[in-house]
């Protein structure tokens, strides 16, 4: 058994080259071989968000707290709340994030492939986030 205590891992900000606006990124668990879960809290302020991306194994999220927006490539952008829970198949494209006014906080989790979560891709555009809506 291992207790990971709150407190006990050290935040860290999301990188301008995955994300638009201020991102706390709080490290939660990375299971140990040969186990390829992990998973962390992000946190966005309002109007932040990701990068669009890929999971090569899919990725849960599971909204904590605030308001905010998701989308798949060439689908709807959809509003996010507290206890819904989103997952992306491996794969597709997409990207998530805080709503224009309200910070939005989920737990993000996915699986490793050869030490890999993530692919990051280009940035989401404001007209693709839609924040003057």
């Amino acid at each position: 058994m291992e207790i990971k205590r709150a407190g006990s891992q050290a935040s860290g900000k999301g990188p301008a080259d995955w994300f638009t606006g201020t991102v706390r990124i709080d490290p939660l668990f990375m299971a140990p071989d040969p186990a390829l879960v992990a998973g962390a809290l992000v946190t966005f302020e309002p109007g932040a968000r990701t990068a669009w991306h890929t999971h090569p194994l899919g990725q849960t999220l599971i909204v904590t707290s605030g308001f905010g927006r998701a989308q798949k490539w060439g689908g709807p952008v959809e509003e996010i709340r507290p206890g819904d829970v989103v997952w992306f198949a491996p794969g597709e494209k997409h990207w998530h994030g805080a709503g224009p006014t309200t910070a939005v906080s989920h737990i993000a989790i996915q699986e490793r492939v050869d030490g890999k979560t993530v692919d990051w891709l280009e940035h989401v555009t404001e007209e693709q986030y839609g924040s003057n809506e």
